[in-house]
């Protein structure tokens, strides 16, 4: 059988090869959509819609982590989604990692006697349990979707090798199925066409005393800074970081009543549900699709601090004169978008997914 296949792709390599420039086809891309699915609403749920409304998107499926909402939780407010903008069932959701690597509520609970409050905990915030509890009952109603069977990491895993250097990882959360994935398949980064995540906002410090202390700390990555270390750190071709460029973006009414003027659940989804947050996941995810929206990027050298201080989680950037030749690699910083079309672009997107 693999004789087979070898012959079967040398031939298909030599009939690619005769083929002419101006006829061959270009090669697809990909995208695996990894986020805290937290719902109903807000930005983590509405990242899909530039995923489902922009065209040309091959997307392979949505793999979810826990971070602003447990994992299960997660994936039922996302399968629900998917039900009202009636996605297929074949586009899989797989469930993934259901705490971070180290970290725990209680980790996060003596860091702050020492090193002060951590704005927005997520799934731990309040007097969350330990362990992510039973579903409740959802706000949007109950969805009969069922998950895949497979696990975040070996699904990425699998689509990667089935389709090498075309496929681009959307990680809008923290980025512990990432970080389960290169430790368990050496490959699997180098094999990815690359990365893009929603964090590193390197230069909040200040925006937490000015502009808003939630907005500007780094959650994806403090949630799970070892996860974060290890993703920064793997080989992946390109790393796009979107960061603080997202943080003025916001969804406001105006936003809401353009993207909702069709009929349609998902358009009922959006005004029920709404929230004048940031756009952030939305922003990666058309970035993921189409990178020509940034207008500006800085790259530098990055990692993640891991020292149990008061940066811990927070990351860090060099030029190529200091940094400490330890693992860290070049990140493009996104600096400045199109703003105007972005947001025409999330509107053609909702519009066309809430059609009825």
């Amino acid at each position: 059988m693999i004789r087979i296949f070898r012959r079967a792709a040398l031939l298909l390599g030599i009939a690619l090869t005769g083929v002419s420039g101006a006829h061959a086809q270009k090669t697809p891309d990909y995208i695996i959509a990894d986020n805290d699915f937290f719902g109903p609403g807000g930005t983590n749920i509405q990242s899909v819609i530039p995923l489902l409304g922009m065209p040309g998107v091959n997307l392979l499926g949505f793999t979810v982590v826990v971070g602003d909402g447990w994992e299960n939780a997660s994936v039922a407010h996302l399968s629900r989604f998917l039900d009202l903008a009636h996605v297929p069932v074949s586009l899989p959701v797989v469930p993934g990692a259901t705490q971070p690597l180290v970290n725990s509520r209680a980790r996060l609970l003596a860091w702050e006697k020492a090193n002060g409050k951590m704005p927005w905990k997520g799934a731990w915030r309040g007097d969350a349990p330990d362990f992510q509890p039973p579903v409740p009952p959802l706000k949007e109603g109950e969805t009969h979707r069922q998950p895949s069977a497979e696990t975040a990491a070996l699904f990425m895993i699998r689509q990667v090798h089935a389709h090498p250097h075309q496929v681009t990882i959307l990680a809008a959360g923290p980025l512990t199925n990432i970080a389960l994935a290169t430790r368990l398949d050496p490959e699997f980064a180098s094999l990815c066409k690359r990365l893009v995540f929603m964090g590193a906002i390197v230069d909040g410090n200040m925006g937490q005393v000015t502009l808003s202390a939630d907005y500007y700390t780094d959650f994806n990555l403090m949630f799970d800074p070892e996860s974060a270390s290890i993703a920064l750190t793997a080989p992946f071709p390109q790393i796009i970081s979107v960061g603080t460029v997202a943080n003025p973006i916001r969804m406001t009414a105006e936003i809401r009543d353009r993207a909702a003027r069709s009929n349609g659940p998902v358009g009922n989804y959006l005004r029920t549900y709404f929230r004048p947050q940031p756009m952030w996941d939305e922003l990666a995810a058309a970035i993921a699709v189409d990178p020509s929206l940034i207008t500006s990027k800085v790259t530098a050298y990055m990692d993640v601090d891991l020292s149990h201080g008061p940066n811990y989680g927070y990351a860090h950037v060099w030029p190529e004169s200091t940094r400490p030749h330890v693992g860290e690699r070049q990140v493009e910083i996104v600096t400045g978008v199109d703003q105007g079309r972005f947001i025409d672009l999330f509107v053609n997107a909702a519009n066309h997914v809430s059609q009825p």
